[in-house]
């Protein structure tokens, strides 16, 4: 059984867009949670208004961490951020999702600003299957289309990527790393771009089979946390 928590800052579905919350009665973190459950996958959630939630057992518990936020970063205690990028480095697989690559995990994983030139038009997206062999693109075609996305454009400020699953390109031309592999200590991190919060990305079958995917991949090799020790600095003997 793989042991999946999904964190959704959960803002836009209850504070700030009525649309949202009627697009995702459930939330998104509900729609992602029926997409990928099943019976090799179980599903806990939390949002920031429960974010106490995200303590060190429940990431002891947690196999791969999903992570979606957009509007409330900052809210995130700097301790929880801190708190997830040390389960990473021991071994916990983690999938940011769209704007989660501002998020403080991220960062701290990535040492670099994440930025990215964004416009929100609605536009058509096509997410292009770069590594059709991969096991996170099992069952994809060699591209698929999401109706209405919100823009990404290069530049992408993070680091090369390990290996590029896809690539997004937009109906005014732009493209965009859409989905990027890195190994962080003992963790695997797969960053996924598609997922704004007015458009119904997270019922798309695609996109669903993409995180599923992503969650196997991301599955624990090594789960050490003696990964955070402090190195030996002691004298060796010639």
């Amino acid at each position: 059984m793989i042991r999946v928590t999904i964190y959704n800052e959960g803002v836009h579905e209850k504070r700030e867009n009525e649309n949202v919350g009627q697009l995702y009665p459930e939330g998104m973190h509900g729609a992602i949670k029926k997409g990928i459950e099943d019976d090799e996958i179980v599903v806990k959630t939390v949002t920031l208004d429960t974010i106490d939630e995200l303590t060190q057992e429940l990431l002891d518990e947690t196999d791969v961490l999903i992570w979606w936020g957009h509007t409330a970063h900052h809210l995130v205690p700097d301790e929880v951020a801190e708190r997830v990028k040390n389960a990473v480095l021991c071994g916990m697989g983690f999938i940011p999702l769209h704007s989660a690559h501002y998020s403080k995990p991220f960062h701290l994983l990535m040492g670099t600003g994440c930025g990215v030139h964004w416009r929100e038009d609605g536009d058509y997206e096509y997410l292009w299957n770069i590594a059709p062999s991969h096991p996170i693109t099992r069952g994809i075609g060699r591209y698929f289309k999401l109706e209405h996305e919100e823009t990404y454009s290069e530049p992408f400020q993070v680091p090369e990527p390990d290996k590029l699953i896809f690539i997004g390109s937009y109906e005014g031309g732009e493209v965009f790393r859409s989905g990027c592999c890195y190994r962080r200590g003992y963790g695997k991190i797969f960053y996924f771009q598609p997922g704004h919060e007015t458009f119904p990305t997270y019922y798309d079958k695609n996109v669903l089979t993409v995180i599923k995917n992503a969650v196997h991949w991301a599955y624990p090799d090594w789960r050490d946390g003696s990964a955070l020790e402090t190195p030996f600095a002691g004298k060796i003997e010639q």
